[in-house]
C-alpha cells in the first residue's frame, strides 16, 4: 500500500520545514510526531516514512538551518578571514530567524551529509591557504561556537521557555558602571551588533596572528653548529 505521506505530497524537506515552523513558534519542547502530523494534516505514523524517530527529526532541523548558510569558498585563498567573517554574519542572521532551534544547534553536532559537506568544503578552502586539516576544523569550530553562543544570549528567552523572573532582581543604583552601560544602550539591538562585531573581529584577528607562529612552532629545528 502507498504511504499516506506520498498521497498527500509530503517530502522529507516539507516535513522538516513544518517542524521548523513549530519549533520557531512554540519551542522544541512542544515538537512531537503527533503535533507535527496535526500540523501537516496526516497521521503521525506516516511521518516515520521520512524520519525514523525523534532524534532523526532533531538532526534534520540542525541540517536544515546549518545547510541554509553556504560559505563562499571560491575567493582567493589569502582572503579566508573575510570569508569566515561573511559566513559568521550569515550564520548569525539565520539562527536569529529560527530562535527555537538555537539550543539544538548548540547541543547537537552536525551529522547529515549536507551539513558535513559544508564543513568539508570550508576546511578544504582553508587548506588551500596552507592551513592543515586539524587547524582548519578548530578554526571553523571556534567561529561557529562564537556565533551560536552569541545567539543564545541575544535571543534570550527562546520560544517554549518561560521568561526569567525579575522579582528578586536588584536595582542598578548600587552598580554605577552597569547603570551607565544600560543608559548607553546595553542589551539593545545596536549593542548586540556591536558586541558581535567586537568578538568576531577579535577572534579572526587572533586566528590570523596565530598562523605564522604556528608555522614557526612546527618547523623542524636545526642543531647549532
Amino acid at each position: 500500500m502507498e504511504p499516506t505521506g506520498k498521497r498527500t505530497g509530503l517530502t522529507r524537506e516539507k516535513v522538516l520545514r513544518a517542524a521548523l515552523d513549530v519549533a520557531d513558534r512554540d519551542g522544541i519542547d512542544k515538537l512531537s510526531m503527533r503535533r507535527l502530523g496535526a500540523e501537516l494534516g496526516v497521521e503521525a505514523m506516516s511521518l516515520y516514512h521520512y524520519l525514523p524517530n525523534k532524534a532523526a527529526l532533531l538532526d534534520g532541523l540542525v541540517e536544515l538551518v546549518t545547510s541554509a548558510v553556504r560559505p563562499d569558498n571560491d575567493s582567493p585563498a589569502g582572503q579566508w578571514p573575510g570569508r569566515l567573517r561573511d559566513f559568521a554574519v550569515a550564520f548569525r542572521a539565520e539562527l536569529l530567524r529560527h530562535p527555537g532551534v538555537i539550543p539544538l544547534i548548540a547541543t547537537r553536532p552536525a551529522r547529515s551529509a549536507a551539513a558535513l559537506q559544508a564543513v568539508e568544503d570550508t576546511a578544504a578552502a582553508l587548506g588551500r591557504a596552507g592551513i592543515p586539516p586539524l587547524d582548519a576544523l578548530h578554526i571553523i569550530n571556534s567561529v561557529a561556537t562564537l556565533v551560536t553562543g552569541h545567539c543564545l544570549a541575544e535571543a534570550a528567552d527562546t520560544p517554549g521557555h518561560p521568561g526569567q523572573s525579575t522579582e528578586d532582581t536588584p536595582g542598578l543604583a548600587a552598580f554605577p558602571v552597569l547603570a551607565t552601560a544600560v543608559a548607553e544602550g546595553l542589551g539593545t539591538p545596536r549593542d548586540h551588533q556591536a558586541r558581535f562585531d567586537l568578538a568576531l573581529d577579535a577572534l579572526l584577528d587572533g586566528l590570523q596572528r596565530r598562523r605564522p607562529s604556528t608555522r614557526t612552532k612546527n618547523r623542524p629545528t636545526t642543531a647549532p653548529d
